[in-house]
């Protein structure tokens, strides 16, 4: 998911509904996971990306380091 963040991936999953997770594996000390969600839609929302993207800043800018 480059629209969210550089090495963010995408977890799809699907039961009774589409649901989708972004997390972050490559950092050593774990993987993080940034936005999990049903998807009402084809697309993801704006609002999904948007969140997704916003908590990959912060991961960044905790860390110290792209």
């Amino acid at each position: 998911m480059p629209m969210v963040g550089a090495g963010v991936y995408e977890l799809r999953i699907r039961t009774d509904g589409a649901f989708r997770l972004f997390y972050v594996p490559r950092f050593e000390e774990g993987i993080y996971v940034l936005h999990a969600f049903q998807k009402k839609s084809r697309r993801t929302s704006k609002a999904d990306l948007e969140t997704g993207a916003k908590r990959y800043r912060e991961i960044i800018a905790d860390r110290g380091s792209p």
